[in-house]
């Protein structure tokens, strides 16, 4: 896992750091068999993300990257833990504090076609921010927006348009935008390129590199796309039914993988070279667990070919180094 670790007296090296994260989201009467029953998005999970880095979540969809990076940035509310920023329990925080740190706090959204309010001109959906905090009124707001145009590779004289008129690329690219709006420290980029067709999707890549470089950004990058997270990463978390089941390096977790489901998401990756296409790839078996009533132990063990008794019985830490941990009774290597 990336970053530093706070300790008594001295000052963390983390950007954002998150302790014993939980949200459970109640389910209807009669879903899942019985009343009262909560799924498990994310169920104590700690990360860290150092500044100017990028920390990737992957993990299978349904895993809980994307209500974890909500989490983060206090879009939705925890059920328990906190969440620390630049040091400080954003928690806490209430009414002015909490507007005023949440400037440094932006996300991406997935889906450029949804995330875009189709009946607002694109001057307006990329001022949203600014006129939410009274920034830039006037004729400033109008430079405003078209120098973060300019920023993502857009034409000003294209904000007097609507959405409707731009493809898939440009309309991330007006997220992307509105995102970097009010100069935040922290963006969390929910899967920016999983909608955009394969030959755009290296363009807004290269964008947010650039302006990560530009604008010291830190970012915490999620996707079920192991060669997109490979270029854009410095370090990995991945996910496994609301747990943290490995984070390191992003280089020692794609080589020497030591959970058993990282290996599968790495041997599943597609692969450019056509001398490896002949090569048994090892296919991960089984359905998903339920998140409202996940397996006892180890989540994994009613997936996993290496699991023994124990895996049942009781459920592994996450330990190991603050750079390299993994949550196995048996680590392979």
């Amino acid at each position: 896992m990336s970053g530093g670790v706070m300790t008594d007296g001295a000052m963390s090296e983390n950007l954002v750091e998150a302790r014993g994260l939980r949200k459970l989201f109640p389910v209807e009467k009669g879903i899942f068999g019985s009343s009262g029953a909560s799924i498990k998005a994310v169920d104590g999970v700690d990360i860290s993300i150092r500044e100017r880095e990028t920390l990737a979540c992957v993990g299978e969809s349904g895993c809980g990257k994307s209500t974890l990076g909500r989490l983060l940035i206090r879009l939705i509310e925890p059920s328990a833990g906190t969440v620390r920023f630049e040091g400080s329990d954003i928690l806490e925080l209430r009414g002015k504090k909490l507007r005023e740190r949440k400037r440094d706090m932006q996300i991406i959204f997935q889906d450029p076609y949804a995330s875009l309010n189709p009946r607002m001109k694109i001057e307006d959906i990329i001022a949203e921010p600014l006129d939410a905090h009274g920034e830039f009124r006037g004729p400033r707001r109008r430079e405003r927006v078209a120098a973060l145009m300019d920023m993502v590779g857009l034409q000003a004289d294209f904000m007097s348009r609507f959405p409707h008129m731009f493809s898939g690329g440009q309309r991330q690219r007006i997220g992307i935008a509105r995102a970097l709006a009010l100069d935040p420290k922290f963006i969390v980029c929910d899967e920016p390129v999983s909608a955009l067709d394969v030959s755009i999707q290296s363009q807004v890549l290269n964008l947010l590199d650039e302006l990560k470089e530009r604008k010291r950004l830190t970012y915490f990058f999620i996707s079920h796309d192991l060669s997109v997270v490979r270029h854009v990463s410095d370090s990995v978390c991945v996910m496994f039914l609301g747990k943290v089941v490995e984070s390191g390096p992003t280089k020692g977790v794609y080589e020497r993988p030591r959970h058993p489901y990282t290996m599968f998401l790495v041997q599943a990756a597609p692969r450019p070279d056509p001398h490896l296409r002949l090569v048994e790839k090892l296919i991960l078996q089984g359905e998903l667990p339920s998140p409202v009533n996940p397996p006892s132990g180890c989540r994994f063990r009613t997936r996993c070919p290496y699991a023994k008794a124990v895996c049942a019985e009781r459920e592994p830490p996450l330990e190991g180094t603050e750079r390299r941990r993994v949550a196995c009774h048996f680590p392979l290597g």
